[in-house]
């Protein structure tokens, strides 16, 4: 990363050393660790029952198969609660990585590489936090700016708020001391690509959109227009008419005495 992206008073003031860890919520782990035993001991009901008691081949193939894959997905769900008890993030400042558990592979984004800002929570997530979570999720986006993916925690992932506001500190400042977010060569995604401007084609759509918006805009205040003329030509020939009916009426009153 060039160097003029670099702010050495800032970085000045980061750690020089040491390992900051921020472990995985307990309460998650503590549940992963539940269901996980509850499946495998289902895909071992599952498996067993297949083997033993099914006489049909296909049936017995499948009750194998679900028992087996259940079985196995919940192993590795039970062994990854321990990693993520240990870490779920970290921040290395010996090695100068941001370091994030993915799975079983631990991702390291070099601190000229990186980018925090705040993050928001998709459809699902959105749908959780308003209706079944009495308090407000925070959420992080951890990005390495020059690859087309970035990770993304929250306070629910951590095992405090207190250590999300940490976590969100410590990146918002190696963000800003390194200052790859300010990169040309850094990956854009839809939102920035929106935020900087949008190309011309684009533009000019948008120009005829707009146009197409007030044209019709400017036909309905026409039409609007064109019947109350309409109508008010209409009250004032009924007026007429009701006019000469009462003088008609008169005159033959007037006649008739």
């Amino acid at each position: 990363m060039p160097n003029e992206l670099e702010n050495k008073e800032l970085i000045e003031k980061l750690p020089k050393e040491g390992v900051h860890c921020y472990p995985a919520n307990p309460s998650k782990i503590t549940r992963n660790r539940v269901l996980s035993v509850i499946f495998c001991i289902l895909g071992i009901f599952l498996a067993l029952i297949g083997l033993l008691k099914v006489s049909d081949n296909i049936i017995k193939i499948g009750l194998l198969v679900v028992g087996c894959i259940s079985t196995i997905i919940s192993i590795l769900v039970f062994a990854q609660s321990f990693l993520i008890a240990k870490f779920r993030v970290a921040v290395d400042y010996n090695e100068k990585n941001v370091v994030l558990r993915y799975r079983y592979s631990k991702i390291a984004i070099p601190f000229e590489n990186f980018d925090g800002r705040d993050g928001s929570p998709d459809q699902a997530e959105a749908i959780i936090d308003k209706n079944f979570k009495k308090d407000a999720t925070f959420y992080l986006v951890l990005d390495d700016v020059f690859e087309d993916a970035c990770y993304q925690t929250s306070s629910s992932d951590l095992e405090s708020v207190d250590d999300f506001k940490q976590l969100r500190e410590e990146c918002f400042a190696i963000a800003e001391a390194y200052g790859a977010r300010n990169s040309k060569d850094k990956v854009k995604f839809y939102y920035e690509k929106d935020n900087e401007g949008k190309d011309t084609g684009s533009t000019d759509l948008d120009a005829l959109v707009e146009e197409a918006k007030a044209e019709q805009k400017a036909d309905e205040e026409a039409e609007a227009k064109r019947r109350a003329e309409e109508q008010a030509a209409r009250e004032a020939e009924e007026a007429n008419e009701t006019s000469e009916e009462s003088e008609e009426s008169s005159e033959e009153k007037a006649d008739e005495e």
